[in-house]
């Protein structure tokens, strides 16, 4: 974590060097954090597809990393914040069920996956169909159909 001014104070925010590179990549993907997300996540690199912009994404929600998840949202739909520092949701898995377009040639796409996690003791389900668009070379989500 690294100390970050906000709001006039200090305050420890997590970073994307948080997460051990060597360890399977949070994302699901069977691949070391190293070699799948953590490159889009430090900036260096951007998603190349719209399924690797919600692998990254859901592996930024599990380190709570509210600047990328931000940086990676549409403008047009783009909430002012997150408030993850004070979330207790704990990521769980990752299943990318469908990936409809958004190849590196395509202007939109379409992700279908289930997120599993824990909030206070309760085992639960995100199942979404998100939306991508891609501009300027970048891929951002867009929004959502919630589908449990």
């Amino acid at each position: 974590m690294r100390a970050r001014r906000l709001n006039g104070y200090h305050k420890m925010m997590p970073t994307p060097d948080d997460y051990p590179a060597f360890k399977p990549c949070r994302c699901g993907s069977s691949r070391s954090y190293q070699a799948c997300c953590q490159p889009y996540l430090q900036g260096r690199l951007p998603a190349p597809t719209a399924e690797a912009l919600m692998r990254s994404r859901y592996t930024a929600y599990t380190l709570k990393l509210e600047g990328y998840l931000l940086a990676t949202w549409h403008p047009g739909t783009r909430p002012e914040r997150l408030d993850l520092q004070h979330d207790e949701t704990r990521w769980q898995g990752l299943t990318v069920k469908n990936a409809e377009a958004g190849r590196e040639s395509d202007a939109r796409g379409r992700v279908e996956f289930v997120a599993r996690y824990v909030n206070r003791g309760e085992r639960s389900t995100v199942h979404e169909k998100s939306n991508f668009a891609k501009e300027d070379g970048r891929w951002f989500y867009v929004d959502g159909v919630m589908l449990s």
